[in-house]
């Protein structure tokens, strides 16, 4: 839990930068809802029910086959027999071809932004280009990067942005670092963005973080004088500590700066945590409420937050069962083993956050075994803090810190 300004207790919230509550997920509202599902579910199971076979008659015109379920039967010609086909075979329209339309648009609109903005003017201190890779599940992940043009480069900062968002939120933040000499490369990882997958539904975040080594490995392997740091906001810090847990990375990593990290979530109900891996392998994609169009207050500042909510590249719907159970996992993982990161670090978090614990960022702090760590702690500010009125002095804390580190 969180404590308000007011006093009062708020339900802690497992969307990074998300605009859906999970305590709607916790509520005994929602879980009745959820008993009621898992008994629809083992209903049908239960039924006497078998699908009628789709069969195509010899001398029957091509349009007569009878529809039902599972495989459609064809005679013939030759020996009189009824050759059974998979009804996957049998042309259909699917999910996937929409999720793989949406993708698309998704792509077209990120590749859009950073070909503008190097056609605005600003191409004359940062080029920005956009590429893609493909992982090991084949699918394809959309990354891109901030060059300076006028300053020499003496550092690499990989970013990772929190969910539902994109790594082009932060353009501002990465013009900034390449002012200051670091070369910056955002990825959007797996249903953000321009990248593969249904938007903000998260299957594993063990895909982002393997991701996130592959994108790492490539960014090395590019620069192999350059010391890189790794950058990671809310979700995306929970990524970048998982990654860094691996003494492999841990060793090509000079540091990595947390904002708002995901570290620790409760959920409000404990029960969620005993149902929590049924409902999300039997409904991972379920979403509990209607979108969210308005928003979380993840900012003090008014037209930051009109400016992410009206975002296309930003999710506003309601969090995924699957996803919220990825945050807990992940957390949970997190949380136990704090003392094995080593790694030199900077973690900001501000008091008022309602979306991510601050608490648990002072816990990352007091039992990581890192002998180089700070922490910054801001009264009264919220989630976002490179969105806040005061991200003036969130950057220069940060430039600061990886400046020293160099």
């Amino acid at each position: 839990m969180v404590k308000r300004p007011n006093g009062d207790a708020a339900t802690v919230m497992l969307t990074s930068g998300a605009s859906g509550r999970v305590n709607v997920l916790l509520s005994l509202r929602a879980l009745r809802s959820v008993w009621r599902l898992i008994s629809a579910f083992f209903m049908i199971l239960l039924l006497p029910f078998r699908g009628r076979r789709r069969c195509m008659v010899v001398g029957a015109a091509p349009d007569s086959p009878e529809k039902g379920g599972g495989r459609e039967e064809k005679p013939s010609a030759a020996t009189g027999k009824v050759v059974r086909v998979p009804a996957a075979m049998v042309p259909r329209k699917s999910a996937a071809a929409a999720v793989d339309k949406e993708v698309a648009a998704r792509r077209a609109l990120a590749i859009r932004k950073v070909v503008e903005d190097n056609g605005n003017g600003d191409g004359e201190d940062t080029v920005r280009e956009f590429s893609l890779f493909v992982t090991s599940r084949g699918d394809t992940i959309f990354t891109q990067s901030w060059t300076p043009v006028k300053v020499q480069v003496r550092g690499l900062v990989v970013l990772l942005h929190g969910l539902n968002e994109h790594s082009g939120r932060y353009n501002d933040f990465a013009k900034k670092l390449n002012a200051n000499g670091f070369k910056v490369y955002g990825m959007d990882w797996i249903g953000h963005g321009g990248s593969d997958g249904l938007h903000a539904y998260v299957h594993s975040l063990d895909y982002a973080v393997n991701d996130m080594k592959m994108f790492l490995a490539k960014v090395l392997a590019e620069n192999p004088a350059l010391p890189c740091f790794c950058f990671g906001h809310s979700t995306g810090g929970a990524i970048v500590l998982k990654a860094l847990l691996d003494p492999k990375v841990r060793q090509r990593v000079a540091g990595i700066v947390l904002t708002s990290p995901a570290v620790g979530v409760q959920p409000s109900h404990p029960i969620f945590a005993v149902l929590a891996p049924v409902i999300a392998f039997l409904f991972p994609r379920f979403q509990f409420s209607a979108a969210n169009k308005r928003g979380i207050a993840v900012s003090r500042d008014p037209e930051a937050l009109v400016a992410k909510y009206s975002d296309p590249l930003v999710f506003t719907g309601s969090i995924r069962v699957k996803t919220g159970y990825e945050i807990l996992r992940i957390t949970a993982h997190i949380q136990q083993n704090l003392t094995r990161l080593t790694v030199p670090f900077l973690v900001l978090h501000g008091t008022d956050d309602s979306v991510t614990d601050p608490q648990a960022t002072q816990k990352l702090y007091d039992e990581a075994s890192s002998s180089d760590k700070t922490i910054k702690l801001y009264k009264g500010l919220l989630h976002d803090l490179l969105f806040e009125p005061e991200k003036e002095e969130i950057t220069e804390t940060i430039i600061n810190w990886l400046d020293s580190r160099l």
